[in-house]
């Protein structure tokens, strides 16, 4: 099934040869170094995947303390839940904007932006003394995720089609792995207090949310003087050197460009069954274990890291698939890949929840994390395909479905005492292997999809490079 309609690689222009990597004619990365600290390609990788970990960590920090927080605040299984949603919420309404405004204004000036407005809510934490102020702030911490717009959107500025996948999952995985240490650090920083300083319980946690908000806030700076948009320079600069030599889309075009475009929305859909499921298991699993086997709060919170800390490989590895299988069998190839990650994902999921021992459980989150992470990895490794003139739309579009998948999972397997966990973890998985079909509905003419081939050569269509990133 090798693809015969592969887009040959740009070849990079004399002006290019002063980048230390090797790059196309648009100034893109060929090459992606994951320990290297160069400018711009790599510096960029770094403060991206810096600032969206600083994110994941500010919001998941609340999960590993509910324990806590809720005898505090007398919240019910009902204010808890209600939490979670709102958390999600946020972010849907936040990762929807995001797109068109890394358009307009690119990537470098918006994270850090959402970075700098949402710090002041996560310290605002250690203030709330009722349930619904707690789900105000879980609201709006929520918005912080949006920079995963700005980070995958930034990658894909940043490094060429054969590397992209690659480079998108690294800095998500990287980034993600954010709600993994903060499960494992939040509860060590709230004991620390506690024995350190003789603070009661009620003071300790509270006290504990300055560590995120300060981070969050220092990551953004770091953004702000270190960053670089594009290759070339500053992303409004391009775009202002563009309008001046040929007509550029407006904000609506590019709107309703990437609005109309269905493999956008199939591709929310498939990411809100797998980072959707992650980020519905990064808010459940340590009071899962915490309550179902009766470990500790330092323990659960011990466990539970290490579904997060999984991303330092897995999502990257779904990147790195994804390319590979893009190089050896095309567009098909990274459709096939996704869907059979995705199912496997789905009946891990399912098996977790009818796991009945405490290290039995624990095994097969490990591999289910693995599977899930690596999912996410591989749907990005599609989206900088789907359309360049409204990458931020498509990518906002995408990223939003990840937190609506959240969403209707928190809301319906995991709100009220309809379900047990496990039977609501069980269900989740189910859902996750049938959301994936669709994806075989996702056809692009020049290199087909999962049950077609290509209907035309890429050769025959000009416009071709107009609205889709080709390798």
């Amino acid at each position: 099934m090798e693809d015969d309609h592969q887009v040959p690689l740009k070849k990079a222009g004399p002006r290019h040869h002063l980048f230390a990597l090797p790059v196309d004619e648009d100034g893109k990365a060929t090459e992606f170094r994951p320990f290297s600290m160069a400018s711009p390609h790599m510096r960029a990788f770094h403060l991206a995947w810096l600032s969206l970990f600083s994110c994941f960590f500010s919001t998941f920090s609340i999960p590993p303390l509910i324990a806590v927080i809720r005898d505090d605040l007398h919240l019910t299984e009902t204010h808890t839940s209600r939490a979670a949603i709102a958390a999600f919420l946020g972010s849907i309404f936040s990762r929807i904007a995001m797109g068109p405004i890394c358009d307009v204004l690119g990537p470098r000036v918006a994270s850090a932006s959402l970075s700098l407005l949402t710090s002041p809510i996560i310290l605002a934490t250690g203030l709330v003394s009722s349930p619904n102020a707690f789900i105000a702030v879980r609201f709006l911490v929520g918005f912080s995720l949006a920079n995963f717009v700005a980070n995958q959107f930034w990658m894909s500025c940043m490094f060429s089609g054969c590397v992209v996948g690659l480079a998108n999952g690294v800095s998500a995985g990287w980034a993600n792995m954010g709600s993994g240490a903060t499960q494992l650090v939040m509860p060590l920083i709230y004991s620390f207090i506690i024995s350190a300083f003789n603070f009661p319980s009620s003071t300790a946690w509270r006290l504990a949310f300055i560590v995120p908000a300060v981070l969050q806030a220092s990551t953004a700076v770091l953004v702000l003087i270190y960053g670089q948009d594009l290759p070339s320079g500053s992303y409004r600069r391009a775009c202002s050197s563009e309008k001046a030599s040929k007509n550029k889309d407006s904000f609506f075009e590019v709107l309703f460009n990437g609005v109309k475009n269905y493999r956008g929305w199939i591709l929310a859909l498939i990411y809100g069954f797998c980072f959707g499921v992650e980020l519905t298991t990064d808010n459940i699993i340590a009071q899962y274990f915490y309550d179902r086997f009766g470990v500790n709060i330092q323990v659960a919170g011990t466990i539970a890291s290490s579904f997060g800390l999984a991303n330092f490989f897995s999502r990257p590895s779904g990147g790195l698939i994804s390319d590979l299988l893009g190089r050896r069998f095309g567009m098909r190839g990274r459709l096939w890949g996704l869907w059979a990650t995705q199912t496997v994902a789905g009946l891990l999921c399912l098996l977790l929840g009818r796991v009945d021992s405490l290290w039995g459980s624990i095994l097969v989150m490990c591999v289910f994390s693995v599977f899930v992470q690596a999912a996410a990895g591989l749907t990005f490794g599609v989206v900088p395909f789907v359309s360049e003139r409204s990458l931020g739309v498509i990518s906002g579009i995408t990223g939003s479905g990840g937190t609506m998948g959240a969403v209707i999972t928190q809301l319906l397997l995991f709100s009220g005492s309809t379900y047990s966990k496990q039977t609501g973890i069980s269900l989740m998985g189910i859902m996750m292997i049938v959301c994936t079909l669709p994806l075989t509905l996702i056809y692009f003419p020049q290199w087909g999809g999962m049950l077609r081939g290509p209907s035309y050569k890429r050769d025959l269509d000009p416009e071709a490079d107009h609205y889709r990133l080709l390798e």
